[in-house]
């Protein structure tokens, strides 16, 4: 666990690298300032914990200087394969609560695939969507809906192509449980350096600001090669 550097002179001091075990990984929580879409958004460890059942819970939470949110970051790479999340109940977040599933590569431009839930700040419409960096091109994003109760979103990624879905409940479901799906083939990146990304954030809106705390609780996570 890196804590200390040294450097001619006197020591200077690192923040020490928390991290949480969830669904079987290592996950490091997030602890510094963060500038996701252009929000800045500060970082608190207590705001990611897994309880007894082995879920995963992020919040959004108030402190004497405004909200901080909550990140996790698996530890290492896993590259194409089959990513599976199966997460509680987000139909009702409030407008600018933003839950980010993503896979990011800090190497390069464009290298991010993300499942997202938010409403960007806008009351009305589609709460979720899926996205190929870079998300202004309209080509790249594909939104819909997220009704109540719990839903598992996944991609499976490979050459060329990514494929998402999301389906009502915790299991794989029937094809009448699908709720979306859609396979983008161009922009994707090829495996590197990317890290899977779980983010629960504020979106800076003026339009219609944040009011009460918000949790997501995540159940369960599953790589396959």
């Amino acid at each position: 666990m890196r804590a200390v550097a040294t450097a001619e002179g006197p020591m200077l001091a690192q923040p020490v690298h928390k991290t949480l075990h969830f669904s079987g990984y290592e996950w490091e929580i997030r602890q510094t300032v963060g500038n996701p879409r252009g929000s800045r958004n500060l970082y608190n460890p207590a705001n990611a914990w897994v309880d007894k059942k082995g879920f995963l819970h992020l919040r959004i939470a108030k402190n004497a200087t405004g909200w901080t949110s909550a990140e996790v970051d698996l530890s290492r790479s896993l590259g194409y394969g089959s990513y599976r999340f199966i997460v509680h109940d987000v139909s009702q977040l409030e407008p600018e609560a933003v839950l980010n599933i993503s896979t990011w590569d800090d190497s390069g431009p464009y290298r991010e695939m993300d499942i997202e839930t938010s409403r960007w700040g806008e009351p009305t419409g589609k709460n979720a969507q899926y996205v190929v960096q870079p998300y202004y091109i309209p080509a790249n994003v594909v939104r819909f809906m997220a009704p109540k109760g719990a839903l598992v979103y996944s991609f499976v990624w490979g050459p060329g192509r990514v494929s998402f879905s999301t389906i009502r409940g915790s299991t794989t479901g029937s094809n009448s449980d699908v709720v979306a799906a859609h396979a983008f083939t161009s922009g994707i990146p090829s495996p590197g350096s990317e890290l899977v990304r779980l983010n629960l954030y504020v979106f800076d809106s003026k339009r219609s600001p944040l009011h009460h705390e918000v949790e997501v609780i995540i159940e369960k996570f599953e790589y396959l090669p």
